[in-house]
């Protein structure tokens, strides 16, 4: 424990305060790991997006075919639903307190 001038108010210019040096950091490992697991969804959804373009077909730019994949399921619910869980999970993970 050390102590520092912390100025709260007036009344407590030049007196001692102790505080605390164990707790420093205020995201935990819990914190951190809630980070990962949203950033690894968000990376997963943007990966799910990817693909073919609406004119390429066998992997090539062909303007005079239209391919249906840009509609599928997966592009078009499943990942965006990836990333706004990441999102959420993020969300979470900084708000969420440190029980220490």
């Amino acid at each position: 424990m050390s102590t520092k001038n912390k100025k709260f108010s007036a009344d407590s210019i030049g007196k001692s305060v102790e505080v605390s040096e164990s707790n420093s950091f205020y995201f935990g490992k819990e914190n951190y790991r809630f980070m990962l697991i949203g950033l690894a969804l968000i990376i997963a959804g943007f990966l799910l997006m990817m693909g073919a373009d609406a004119n390429t077909v066998d992997g090539k730019y062909d303007p005079n075919v239209w391919n249906e994949g840009i509609f599928s399921i997966r592009r078009i619910r499943i990942a965006p639903m990836l990333v706004i869980a990441g999102f959420v999970v993020e969300v979470y993970a900084i708000l969420k307190r440190n029980k220490n």
